[in-house]
Formats: structure tokens, C-alpha cells, sequence
């Protein structure tokens, strides 16, 4: 019985040269479409599928290979006499290598003009029952649908007149992926179009796609690697410089980029496990991560540094006083870059923090997947509760201090003053316990400073702490059955108290 290959790709790369050396290794090939027209034009002989089926092309080619003589061909067990007879008395012949790749749904819906109709036309009906049916039927029939795969698949060819059951198993698994892959993209993109009420659907389909191994995890004896979901958008991140990015090294530039797009203005975020440990914003970069390392120059060490302007000689100079794991910004001077590299393990990063902002928040605990909205919330639903309003410049810090506790691990207290942190309070089991610590490592400079709380102040303990610090202003979500107290303490102390109306856990 001959030998024969089903070819229909929309990635055409490479495929000639495959084509042909098929064809000297005695395969006959059937094709499709822009296929088959594409293999005749180059030489290749080609047997259109409707040869085969007797049956032409239709519906605009949504029709094509769904057919018993070319579905019989792919999923007939060779080992089964009972397949075999069917085969013999229905005339239909074997195919042994399909090699299809789909339609390109994702790049169609990824354009900013694409339409509906775009997006259903390329929805890909027979590419993925082809491809389904090979992997089925590997143990007979060779699924392939990444033109990577060509050169050692004729290879294995020539040398060993076939490929070995477990290389099938491995071709059979990529196309799994592959059509999984697919489906998973346009039931996202179904499910972004259908939700318009802002309810997380009923069923989530992720399609992660690994980017690469890591050297390991947290800790050196756990394995990890970077994996990227098929429809979300990620910060674009150049590395120019310094070792591999590590597990915790990821983990820390996401929150140092979530904390810096927060800030328009020159801004400097020192972070460390996660968490910021000095923020500042100032007249340029340079002064904004002065401040920025001055607010903690104990807990920058071994930090992560981000910078939301292009980093220049003066700025770099003082950034390699100091022994860091990562810096990141959108730009660097010639010369910057040159006094960085300098420091052969210091891994610069480039990215302009233009990703768009998630769409979901997913973690994995022992219970099953957690998921939720990102929090996204603006800052336009203030509300002054005391009868003191806050200054101007107190509102500004209010503000701003506000931003940075939206990005501290809860129970957070975070104080501020002239736009740059004086202590940060991370983690605690309660409030007054972060701060006492962010009075203590302020000192004498929380003297008319700002305090943010990320939750509600469920005693007046907080803010009788912050008035004997100095502390003038404070804002916090408000909720409390007690924010009467609170309230009632702020007044007493002559401190103006904004409530925001909505909180910021971050667990």
C-alpha cells in the first residue's frame, strides 16, 4: 500500500522542502487549497483531497477534508483485521503523516481593527479534527504541526525508516497542545465578548505557554519556570545586562513595575520580597532615587530598584554605590548603561511599563484557583470626615502615600511626607503593630507626615499613635462600626482624616 502524507498549513514555512523530501522517500501527497497550489508551483506532484473524496471544496472552503475517505484514512488501526476489512471493502486508503497547522485566530483578534466576522472566519474547523484524528492514531500516523519538527522527523525517515514510539508520543502530545491551545484562545475570547456584566464565567479555560526554565524556585531545591497566558498582554522587557533572572527576581519586578506605573512624575521604588521598602518621587530621577534610598538604605540592599525615567551618568553613578540584584527602566544614556555594566552580575532591564493592566488575578492554593479582578480602583472617591480638611500638599502626600499601601502586603501602614515614604509597614498581623514600626524608622521626621492605612482603623489606636509621632493627616478606606473613634481621635489631635471608601488587601 503507498505511502501518504495529508499536507494543508497556513504557516507555510519550510514546508516546500519537507513537501519534497516526502515525496523522494515515496509518500504521496494530498493537499488543500493555498497548500496544494503552493506545493504544484515548486515542483512537488500533489493530489488535491477532493482527488480523493470525489467531492469538491465548499461552503468558501470551510468544507474540505471532513470526509470518510480521509478521516478513515487517518484513524484506521492497522493492527485491527475488523478496520483493516472496512478499509479493503470501502476502498479507502491509509494516511500515514498529516501535517497541518490552523488558522491564525489569535494574531486576527489581536488586531485592533479585527472584526467579529474576522475573528469567526478564522476559526479553524478541519485543521484541528485532522490533527485530533493523527494524534488518536499515532501509533500509526504521524501528527505534526511545528515546521521545527521537519528536519529530524525526515531525518528519522532516512536513518531508521520510521520514527520510535515514544518520538510519536512526543508529536502526538504537541498536537494536543496544540489544538488545546487553539481552543483555549477562542473560548478567552468568547468569553471577553459575552461578559458584559464583569461576572468571572462559569468555566476558565488557560492557556499558558512556557517561556522558558528557570534555574529554580524560591529556593534552589524547588524547579520553576516562566509561563505567559496565550491572550494576555506582558510588560515588554529587554535584558542588556547581568545574569540570569531568577524565580524571586520575576516575583519582585512584577510589583516594582506594578508600584511605579502608578506615578507620572520622576519616581524611584525600591523593593524587596515583594514589597516596597523606600518610593519617592522628585525634581528628576536622580533626586527621586536619592530620597527613594535614603527613606530605607538598610532594606535596599540586595533590592530591586525601578525608575519610570531613562537613567543617566548622574543617576547611575549613585545606583552603583549601593549592591543591587535588578534595576529596571524605560531607558538608559549611553553612558549610563556603560557605568552599570560595569557591575558584569547587575541585571538591567529595559521596559517601558506600557503593558495593559491584566485582566485577571490568579493563585493556586490548596483549596483550588483563586481568581479576581485586578484592583484597578482610581482615587476619585475621596472623602474628608474630620473637621479639618487636609492642605493641599497634605492631600498631595495623602495621595500619594496611597498608592504605595495599595502595593504593601496587608496589614500595611505606610508614612509619608513631601512624596517620599518614612516607613513601611508590611505584614502584620495588625495595624498598630506596623505603626509603631513605621514611627520608629521615621523618627523625628514623621513630625507632619501623612499616614495611609490599606483597611479600615478598627480602633483609635492608630491614629492616637500617629498624633504623639507628629503625623497631621491620614487617609484610610473607612467601614469600621468604630470609625466614629477614629474619627473622634483625629480631631482631638487636630489631624485631618480622609476616608477613600474602598480598600486595599493585598494578601
Amino acid at each position: 500500500m503507498k505511502k501518504r502524507a495529508l499536507i494543508s498549513v497556513y504557516d507555510k514555512t519550510q514546508i516546500t522542502p519537507f513537501a519534497n523530501q516526502l515525496n523522494d522517500l515515496g509518500f504521496e501527497i494530498i493537499s488543500t487549497g493555498g497548500t496544494a497550489q503552493l506545493l504544484r508551483e515548486s515542483g512537488v506532484p500533489v493530489r488535491n483531497v477532493s482527488d480523493i473524496t470525489g467531492f469538491p471544496e465548499m461552503l468558501d472552503g470551510r468544507v474540505k477534508t471532513l470526509h470518510p475517505l480521509i478521516h478513515g484514512g487517518i484513524l484506521a488501526n492497522r493492527n485491527k483485521e475488523s478496520h483493516m476489512s472496512d478499509m479493503k471493502k470501502l476502498n479507502v486508503g491509509t494516511i500515514d503523516i498529516v501535517v497541518v497547522n490552523l488558522y491564525p485566530f489569535k494574531e486576527t483578534v489581536s488586531r485592533k481593527d479585527a472584526t467579529m466576522t474576522d475573528a469567526i472566519e478564522n476559526i479553524d474547523i478541519g485543521g484541528p479534527t485532522l490533527l485530533r484524528a493523527a494524534a488518536k492514531n499515532f501509533e500509526f500516523v504521524l501528527p505534526i504541526c511545528d515546521p521545527s519538527d521537519y528536519d529530524w522527523i525526515i531525518s528519522e525517515l532516512i536513518t531508521n525508516g520510521g520514527v520510535s514510539f515514544q518520538k510519536r508520543l512526543k508529536l502526538a502530545r504537541k498536537a494536543f497542545e496544540h489544538t488545546a491551545k487553539y481552543d483555549a484562545v477562542i473560548a478567552e475570547y468568547f468569553s471577553k465578548i459575552s461578559q458584559s456584566d464583569g461576572i468571572l464565567p462559569q468555566t476558565m479555560v488557560l492557556c499558558l505557554n512556557k517561556e522558558k526554565d528557570l534555574r529554580y524556585g524560591e529556593n534552589p531545591h524547588q524547579k520553576a519556570a516562566l509561563y505567559r497566558e496565550a491572550e494576555e498582554t506582558y510588560a515588554k522587557i529587554e535584558q542588556l545586562n547581568g545574569k540570569e533572572l531568577s524565580f524571586n527576581n520575576i516575583n519582585d519586578i512584577d510589583a516594582a513595575i506594578s508600584i511605579i506605573r502608578e506615578f507620572t512624575e520622576p519616581c524611584a521604588v525600591a523593593v524587596k520580597h515583594t514589597n516596597p521598602c523606600g518610593v519617592a518621587c522628585g525634581k528628576d530621577i536622580k533626586d527621586a532615587f536619592l530620597k527613594a534610598y535614603k527613606a530605607d538604605p538598610v532594606s535596599i540592599f540586595g533590592g530591586i530598584v525601578a525608575l519610570n525615567q531613562c537613567v543617566n551618568e548622574e543617576t547611575a553613578e549613585e545606583l552603583t554605590k549601593i549592591f543591587l540584584e535588578v534595576i529596571i527602566a524605560p531607558d538608559y544614556t549611553k553612558k549610563g548603561l556603560e557605568i552599570l555594566s560595569k557591575k558584569r552580575n547587575l541585571r538591567i532591564l529595559k521596559s517601558d511599563f506600557s503593558a495593559c493592566a491584566r485582566s485577571l488575578d490568579i493563585r493556586v492554593t490548596q483549596s483550588g484557583i483563586l481568581v479576581q479582578r485586578p484592583d484597578l480602583e482610581d482615587y476619585s472617591s475621596l472623602t474628608v470626615v474630620t473637621q479639618r480638611e487636609p492642605t493641599v500638599e497634605e492631600m498631595k502626600d495623602l495621595e500619594f502615600a496611597w498608592k504605595v499601601v495599595k502595593h504593601t502586603k496587608s496589614n500595611a501602614i505606610v508614612l509619608a511626607k513631601d512624596l517620599v515614604t518614612l516607613g513601611i509597614g508590611a505584614g502584620q498581623a495588625n495595624r498598630i503593630w506596623p505603626t509603631e514600626h513605621c514611627v520608629s524608622v521615621a523618627g523625628k521626621n514623621a513630625k507632619g507626615s501623612v499616614l495611609a492605612s490599606d483597611g479600615f482603623l478598627p480602633f483609635p489606636d492608630v491614629v492616637q499613635k500617629a498624633a504623639q509621632a507628629g503625623v497631621t493627616a491620614v487617609i484610610q478606606p473607612g467601614g469600621s462600626i468604630r470609625d466614629a473613634e477614629s474619627i473622634k481621635a483625629a480631631d482631638e489631635n487636630g489631624i485631618a482624616m480622609v476616608f477613600t471608601n474602598y480598600r486595599h488587601f493585598r494578601h
